[in-house]
Formats: structure tokens, sequence, C-alpha cells
């Protein structure tokens, strides 16, 4: 897992499609949406770990885009 249309196919394994209409805002809800599988034990702590970093990467990248 290396983007974030990675984190998109994982997150679609269990049912879970994103799209709120801003980038930001996907992002936002693809984290909670990935703690709550992560809390309900269905997914792997390694793949949970590099997901949220992926996650997060993007989400400052988008903070800075905007403050640019």
């Amino acid at each position: 897992m290396k983007t974030l249309y990675d984190v998109q196919q994982l997150l679609e394994k269990y049912g879970v499609l994103v799209h709120v209409g801003k980038r930001i805002w996907d992002i936002e809800l693809m984290a909670l949406e990935l703690d709550n599988i992560n809390h309900a034990g269905l997914l792997d702590r390694h793949d949970y770990l590099v997901a949220k970093l992926i996650l997060q990467r993007e989400y400052e990248r988008e903070e800075r885009a905007k403050k640019a």
C-alpha cells in the first residue's frame, strides 16, 4: 500500500465507499472509517498503521496546498 487509492481499495474490501466532495473531507472520513474497522478487530495492525500514515501524508499535503 503506497497511495491514497490503495487505502480506498482497502476500505472497499470492507464495503466502505467514500466520496464526500472535497478531497480533504474524503481523507478525514477515510481515517474515521479505518479506525472503526480497526476497532472492530477486522484489520491487520500493519495494514492499519500503513494506511494511517498514508492518510496523514495526504492530509498534510492538502493542508499545504490550501495555504499556498
